[in-house]
């Protein structure tokens, strides 16, 4: 049964179309999350490794380009309903949270969001919402796609390279590795939060754009 799993998936692997496929999970989940657009990258880097096919480099192009195109249809729906997301006790603090983390940290808080679970939907959207200006929010959300998608390659690739020869371990390995790095950041972000929780803070005003 398992062989019949992996020769299956190894089969879409080869295909020429998995690369649509990739490009499409990868838009998906910018504003459909429960999409397992990173599960599937890492598991084309593992097969990339363990049977040459499909190719790194493309893999890395169609990943970023479909996470790219995701985040702005997020963004687009975001600024579409800022009126919405702003009213509601849990929105409302939700919107007050993005235009600070904003105004302190301006759109490198896109690049680290990609690392958070379901940070990167709900910040995409707050950008919209808050209007955070177009090309600002089109240069970060570049390094987030790519910084996101050689990530996600390589912790599949190194899975790959050292179960060359049993490409499950491999993706166990690589998911593994995606799992603990994700573990890591939560636990740094919760005591950074319990830490600042008691501190006094104000709220930057941020400027924001029409553009």
């Amino acid at each position: 049964m398992t062989q019949a799993i992996l020769d299956a998936v190894q089969q879409a692997m080869t295909s020429p179309w998995i690369y649509l496929a990739l490009f499409a999970l990868a838009m998906l989940d910018g504003f459909f999350p429960v999409v397992p657009a990173e599960t599937s990258v890492i598991t084309a880097g593992v097969f990339a490794a363990s049977t040459g096919a499909p190719d790194v480099a493309a893999v890395i192009a169609v990943a970023a380009l479909g996470a790219f195109v995701g985040d702005h249809v997020s963004y687009a729906i975001g600024r579409s309903a800022n009126g919405r997301l702003r009213r509601g006790g849990r929105g409302d603090r939700a919107f007050t949270w993005a235009r600070r983390a904003l105004a302190e940290r301006g759109g490198l808080v896109l690049v680290a969001a990609r690392y958070i679970p379901g940070g990167r939907t709900a910040c995409t959207l707050t950008m919209g919402a808050v209007a955070y200006p177009r090309r600002s929010f089109a240069l970060f959300d570049a390094v987030a796609a790519v910084s996101w998608a050689v990530y996600s390659v390589l912790i599949g690739y190194v899975g790959g390279a050292a179960f060359e020869h049993d490409p499950l371990r491999g993706l166990l390995l690589g998911l593994g590795i995606a799992l603990s790095v994700t573990a890591v950041a939560e636990t740094v972000r919760y005591v950074r939060r319990r830490r600042a929780a008691g501190a006094p803070g104000r709220e930057p005003a941020l400027a924001v754009s029409d553009d």
